[in-house]
């Protein structure tokens, strides 16, 4: 039996609702894994969880920071591996649930990277860089130096960026030549595998409901509290193309177009990643209850 669930895959694919059944009869926590949710004050562009959808289950990673916030990756593993390994030390299975995949990989796998020992010297050269010439850059350099080391890393991951640019620089060696800790944990990933046109179906009516329920006035209220349209949490989908229409006027109508289409392609690029991870099993939409996933959990079958 693996020690930990995973409920992952592309947005708009019913994560949340899946998480909270397979949870309850756990009697577990949920660990968000979204790089949206962690937070404060944005609510509704991030479809977040209401009390009535958790269902009363305890739910982990969301509301952690304020929205001037600039939250990575480490930030996240730094703050969730924690709760993850308290919940199995304590016999029980943490549901991990979420659609962002380097949230999701660094909790389920060790980026140690290696014995090499650290250089101050050539980390403080690399951050200098970070600095001065952006996060974007210093992931290109890593891309030339390790690009299978770089595929698994975001741009906003500086930490570890720079580790594996140590390794390379100190080392001699590609991080990706060096065998690190691997899996953490053993863990059961299952996403749910719509039909592409029923899952830009699902997409469109979430962003219909984000327009209903209010999500120009809360990226006006994030304004009004003087969140800072640079911030990180700012760029996400539906927040940028919201500030942008308040910015040039532009027409609301063509406003939500552009978050539907963004939003289907920041799906298809969750399913690329989500494809790749070790051992993942993507069910039909009809096969998607917490009875069958946990049937899956204990005894793997289908």
């Amino acid at each position: 039996m693996a020690q930990a669930l995973v409920i992952c895959g592309p947005t708009a694919t019913g994560k949340t609702a899946l998480a909270v059944e397979c949870a309850k009869k756990l009697n577990s926590p949920v660990i968000s894994a979204d790089s949206q949710l962690v937070y404060k004050g944005l609510d509704i562009g991030t479809a977040k969880p209401t009390e009535e959808e958790k269902a009363g289950v305890t739910h982990y990673m969301i509301d952690v920071c304020e929205p001037y916030c600039d939250y990575s990756v480490s930030d996240y593993c730094d703050n969730a591996l924690p709760i993850v390994e308290s919940v199995i030390n304590n016999g029980k299975v943490p549901v991990i649930c979420g659609g962002t995949g380097f949230y999701i990989n660094s909790l389920l796998f060790d980026f140690s990277y290696g014995n090499v020992a650290a250089d101050e010297n050539i980390r403080n050269k690399y951050l200098e860089i970070a600095r001065t010439k952006g996060r974007e850059y210093l992931h290109s350099l890593l891309e030339k130096a390790d690009p299978e080391s770089a595929a698994k890393l975001h741009p906003n991951d500086v930490k570890r960026v720079i580790r594996a640019l140590e390794i390379y620089e100190v080392g001699g060696r590609k991080k990706s030549e060096i065998s690190d800790g691997g899996k953490r944990f053993s863990y059961l990933a299952v996403a749910v595998a719509y039909p592409r046109e029923e899952l830009y179906q699902r997409i469109e009516r979430r962003v219909d409901a984000m327009f209903e329920n209010g999500l120009v006035e809360e990226v006006q209220s994030l304004l009004a509290r003087g969140i800072d349209e640079n911030c990180r949490c700012m760029q996400a989908i539906g927040y940028k193309e919201v500030l942008e229409c308040l910015k040039n006027g532009d027409n609301q109508s063509t406003m939500r177009d552009i978050i539907k289409q963004n939003t289907r392609r920041y799906a298809k690029r969750q399913i690329t990643f989500f494809k790749k991870l070790d051992g993942i099993v993507w069910l039909k939409p009809e096969e998607a209850s917490a009875g069958n996933v946990l049937e899956i959990f204990y005894n793997g079958k289908r």
